[in-house]
C-alpha cells in the first residue's frame, strides 16, 4: 500500500536570498520536480516565499488573532515542499537524497490518511 510523505525543503532564507539565480540552480530544482512528476511519484509541491512574508493565525481564550510574520523566530525555515506517494519511508528517503540544492536539509514526514480512520 502506498503512503504519502511530505518532503520539507528547509533552508536559511537569508543565505538563499543572497545567492544569484545561477547559484540557486533553478534548472536543477525544476528538473527534480519534473522528474518526480513524470515518474508519477510527486502529487504536489511548491517553493514558498520567505518566512518573513508569512501571516500567522493563532487562538487565545477561544478568540483568533492574525499577526504578520512567522510564528517562530528561527534562522531556518521551510522554503518549499513536495508530497510524494511511495511504497515506504525508505523510498521517500531515497527521493529526498536526490534533492539538488545543497546547503538545504530535507525533512521527511509521513502524512496521516484520515480516510483510513473513518474521518474526513
Amino acid at each position: 500500500m502506498a503512503m504519502k510523505y511530505m518532503l520539507m525543503l528547509i533552508r536559511d532564507d537569508e543565505q538563499w536570498e543572497s545567492l544569484s539565480d545561477e547559484d540557486r540552480d533553478y534548472d536543477a530544482i525544476g528538473g527534480w520536480f519534473m522528474k518526480l512528476a513524470g515518474d508519477g511519484v510527486l502529487v504536489g509541491g511548491e517553493e514558498l516565499h520567505p518566512a518573513r512574508t508569512a501571516t500567522t493565525v493563532s487562538w487565545r481564550e477561544g478568540e483568533s488573532f492574525v499577526t504578520d510574520g512567522p510564528y517562530a523566530e528561527t534562522k531556518e525555515t521551510i522554503g518549499g515542499y513536495g508530497i510524494v506517494d511511495v511504497a515506504d519511508l525508505d523510498q521517500a528517503i531515497a527521493i529526498a537524497r536526490t534533492w539538488p540544492a545543497r546547503g538545504h536539509r530535507v525533512e521527511v514526514r509521513a502524512c496521516i490518511d484520515h480516510s483510513q480512520h473513518g474521518q474526513r
